[in-house]
C-alpha cells in the first residue's frame, strides 16, 4: 500500500495469552502498512504466548500493560481472538473498562472470532448487529446482539469477522472504518 492513509493513528491492540496468531498478526501488518502505529496492550508485562489453534507457536512482546494503557491515547483498537485469549481478556475489568471507552466515545473497534466476548462481557452488544466464531453466537444474541453469518459485519463503530479464512475481508473493512473515525475525529 503506497498510500499511508492510516499515518501515526494510534492502534491499541488488547490481548493476553493463547491468542489466534494470524488474528493478530495479519490485522496489525495490514494496519502498520497503513502507516498505523499499533502497539501490543496486555494484563501483564513482558510477553504473550499465540496459538495456531490449539499449537503454542511464538510470544509476541507487550508494549504497555492494560494499568498503564490510558483509551484516550489511542484513536482505535483491535480486538484479536482466540478462545482462551478472549475467554480470559473479558474477565479483566481494565479490558471492559477500555472498550467501553471506545465505545462512548464512538471511536472505531474491530474485532474476529471469539473476541465479541469482551464485548458481551463489556455489556456492549444489546442493541448491535456483528459477527464472530459460530460457536459464541448464543452468546451474542443472549446478551442482546444479532449475530450475523457473514464474512465481515459494520455496525457504526464496529467491524467484525468470524474467523482467520475472513481475514482479507475483514482488514479490508478495519482500514476502511479507521480511517472514517480518523476523518471524524479530525472534524473531516
Amino acid at each position: 500500500m503506497s498510500e499511508k492513509i492510516l499515518k501515526e493513528l494510534r492502534v491499541a491492540i488488547l490481548v493476553t495469552d493463547d491468542f489466534e496468531q494470524v488474528e493478530l498478526e495479519e490485522p496489525r501488518k495490514a494496519l502498520d502498512e497503513a502507516g498505523a502505529k499499533t502497539s501490543v496492550i496486555a494484563p501483564k508485562a513482558g510477553k504473550v504466548q499465540a496459538m495456531k489453534h490449539d499449537e503454542k507457536t511464538h510470544k509476541v512482546a507487550v508494549d504497555l500493560t492494560l494499568a498503564e494503557a490510558k483509551p484516550e491515547d489511542f484513536d482505535a483498537v483491535l480486538l484479536p481472538g482466540g478462545a482462551m485469549n478472549a475467554d480470559s481478556l473479558r474477565m479483566e475489568p481494565k479490558a471492559r473498562a477500555f472498550v467501553q471507552s471506545f465505545d462512548r466515545a464512538k471511536k472505531p473497534i474491530a474485532f474476529i472470532c471469539h473476541a465479541p466476548w469482551l464485548l458481551v462481557s463489556a455489556g456492549l452488544v444489546k442493541g448491535r448487529t456483528l459477527s464472530g466464531y459460530h460457536t459464541i453466537q448464543d452468546d451474542i444474541r443472549n446478551a442482546g446482539g444479532k449475530w450475523k453469518d457473514e464474512e465481515v459485519v459494520r455496525d457504526g463503530n464496529w467491524v467484525s469477522s468470524r474467523q482467520p479464512s475472513d481475514i482479507p475481508a475483514f482488514n479490508k473493512e478495519m482500514i476502511a472504518l479507521f480511517s472514517e473515525g480518523r476523518a471524524k475525529a479530525k472534524g473531516v
